[in-house]
This record gives structure tokens, C-alpha cells and sequence, in this order.
């Protein structure tokens, strides 16, 4: 990624996917073959952004050797991979070819929620042991001195609370099931990685607006306050990605799973 990429994807472009949305752009008619792609410009607003320490970089979940390459150097990880699109697996909500292509090609090759999250915990745990050896033998050579600095969480896991959404039935396990499924790989199969769970609220961006106070609940919601509706707490995604950011130095949410909502919309 840099100004001059030639596919157009410079830190203008990067800016918009990280959701920096305020950034120059273009986009042409869509039946013209030249004009059609969107283009995006860096300006100097942008300075502070930091765009310069971010990199994309795509991986196969499902492939543990990718996922233990692309966590070399990595400290944290904020997981946001689903296969879902709202409670639907995506090779049917969306009719994706390339999904339904895999669903039948290669039935048994995983699920994002279980066995994605598993080889990149698995991942993550070796380059933290990796960085604990070097750390020791550093301070055995005398190359460097024992510092006690607050560190970020090592996995904020982003699921979907209980009552945002309704149940949905798969071949290899129902919508509740996988989520709550992953969260207990996390929190048994992991003990030496740090975490917290985000048990999101219904995403609403349209009725919904961004910048509200979020709240962490620790428990379930009593009879009081509680409808029964489903996709009763709502959040919009903006504040679904400070959550999950400002999660990581949280430390009061080590160890815990909370629900996180911004407003209540009947």
C-alpha cells in the first residue's frame, strides 16, 4: 500500500476501509471501463491517522499455517471473523458462489467460528511463547532490562450477545451454538493468553446513531428492563469498534464476557 500503488489503493483508499470515511475520492459511471473504479487521495488531515503502521493483509482462517505466519510480531488480536451475515451463513444470505463453492467442494474444511478461531489462537500463543523465550534470553545475555509496563489484552473476542438475534439451524451446528462454542475454545483451550468477549448488541446504523455511551453489562438482563424482544439492545458498528479497541486496555474486562449495547430500541 503506498501513494503510488497501481491498483489506486494508496493511504487515501486505506483510510476509507479502516473507516476513516472523510477522506478525497472519485468514483466514475459504471458502465465505463476507464472511469469506473474509485480512486481515493491522501490529504493532510489525515497526518495523524497513522496509516503509515497499518497493513492489510489477507489470510485463509482455516489455514493454520497462515494464521501462525500473519501472527509473527503480534501482540494483540481483535477477533471479528464470522461466517455469518447477521444470523444466516453467508453463502446463503448473499448467494455467494465462492462460499457455496466451498460449502461443497470441501464440507469438512472448517468453520470460521471454531476452527478459524482456533488455529489463530493457536497462532498467537506460539508467537507470545516465542516472545517470552527472546525476552529471557535477552535478560540472561544482560542485552536488555526486566521494564513493568502495563500490556493490552492479547485477544479481545468480538461475539453477539444471546438475545440480539434468533437462533438459525446449520449442517454443522445452529447460529447460538457456534458463537457460545467459540467463546469456550477461548477461555478453555487458552489459559495463558489474556482475553475479554464482546457479546455485541443487534448492529443498527441506520436507527441507531454513532458516538452514544456504551454500556458493558456483566449479566444477564433482569425481568425489569427486559422485553424478551430479540434485537431489544442495539449498537451501531462505529461504537461496536471503539468498544472492541478500547477493550484492549481495559483491564477491568480481563477475563470476563460482557454485553455491549448503546441504546434500547423496541
Amino acid at each position: 500500500v503506498s501513494e503510488n500503488s497501481p491498483t489506486a489503493r494508496g493511504y487515501g483508499r486505506l483510510s476509507y476501509e479502516v473507516g476513516a470515511e472523510d477522506g478525497i475520492g472519485k468514483i466514475g459511471a459504471a458502465w465505463s471501463a476507464e472511469d469506473r473504479t474509485a480512486t481515493f487521495e491522501y490529504a493532510d488531515y489525515m497526518k495523524d491517522y497513522n496509516l503509515q503502521n497499518l497493513r492489510l493483509v489477507e489470510c485463509e482462517l482455516l489455514d493454520p499455517v497462515q494464521c501462525t505466519t500473519i501472527c509473527e510480531g503480534v501482540d494483540s488480536v481483535i477477533w471479528c471473523a464470522t461466517d455469518f451475515n447477521g444470523n444466516q451463513p453467508r453463502a446463503i444470505s448473499g448467494l455467494n458462489v465462492a462460499f457455496l463453492f466451498r460449502a461443497i467442494a470441501a464440507p469438512t474444511k472448517g468453520r470460521v467460528e471454531i476452527e478459524g478461531l482456533r488455529n489463530l489462537l493457536g497462532g498467537l500463543k506460539l508467537q507470545q511463547q516465542d516472545s517470552k523465550y527472546r525476552q529471557q534470553k535477552q535478560l540472561q545475555q544482560g542485552t536488555s532490562t526486566q521494564i513493568d509496563v502495563p500490556q493490552p489484552l492479547n485477544v479481545v473476542l468480538v461475539s453477539t450477545s444471546p438475545d440480539a438475534l434468533d437462533d438459525f439451524e446449520t449442517p454443522f451446528g445452529t447460529f447460538h451454538g457456534l458463537k457460545r462454542e467459540g467463546e469456550d475454545i477461548l477461555r478453555n483451550e487458552f489459559p495463558s493468553l489474556s482475553y475479554t468477549i464482546l457479546q455485541m448488541g443487534r448492529y443498527d446504523d441506520n436507527f441507531v446513531p454513532e458516538n452514544l455511551d456504551i454500556v458493558l453489562e456483566d449479566q444477564a438482563p433482569t425481568l425489569e428492563d427486559d422485553t424478551g424482544k430479540r434485537g431489544y439492545r442495539r449498537i451501531n458498528r462505529r461504537d461496536a469498534a471503539r468498544a472492541a479497541v478500547e477493550a484492549l486496555t481495559n483491564d477491568s474486562l480481563r477475563g470476563k464476557a460482557v454485553r455491549v449495547w448503546t441504546q434500547k430500541k423496541g
